[in-house]
């Protein structure tokens, strides 16, 4: 295949890219609308709401995430009232990251939200085309891996 030959939109980063973006967008509009949430902030309200009480580190390592996009939402979600933070016992440098109520409510909202979203976007694909999807999705995102 030649230079000439190159379609972006076979491009494989690209097209993932593109179907990440159309697949996100209506969740984003209302996460953003609902509750003036970044994507991070919400990543980061997920990770806390489904695997509880957390350092910044380690919902770093679990989502891929940077510490400093890290670090600005949990500043915001505290802001907001969704989060709070506490000193370690063993060792104060750091911090253990829990939802409050009103930030458990939030991620109750928005878990009932994303299936709801997920169910409509995956709505003109077969049980097996969403089986393979899933399937190649965390092969290439390396989250077989991770999670196994």
């Amino acid at each position: 295949m030649g230079a000439n030959d190159f379609q972006l939109p076979h491009f494989l980063p690209y097209l993932l890219n593109q179907a990440a973006e159309a697949a996100s967008y209506e969740f984003q509009a209302y996460y953003r609308a609902r509750y003036g949430m970044l994507r991070t902030e919400w990543r980061v309200l997920f990770h806390l709401g489904l695997y509880g009480d957390m350092s910044a580190t380690q919902i770093c390592e679990l989502a891929s995430l940077h510490k400093t996009k890290v670090s600005r939402a949990v500043a915001a979600l505290e802001k907001k009232r969704y989060m709070a933070r506490a000193e370690t016992e063993a060792d104060r440098r750091i911090e253990r990251l829990s939802l409050t109520p009103m930030g458990q409510k939030v991620f109750r909202d928005l878990s009932a939200a994303a299936e709801r979203f997920e169910t409509d976007l995956m709505g003109d694909l077969s049980r097996e085309e969403v089986t393979h999807l899933r399937r190649a999705l965390l092969k290439l995102s390396g989250l077989d891996q991770r999670r196994a």
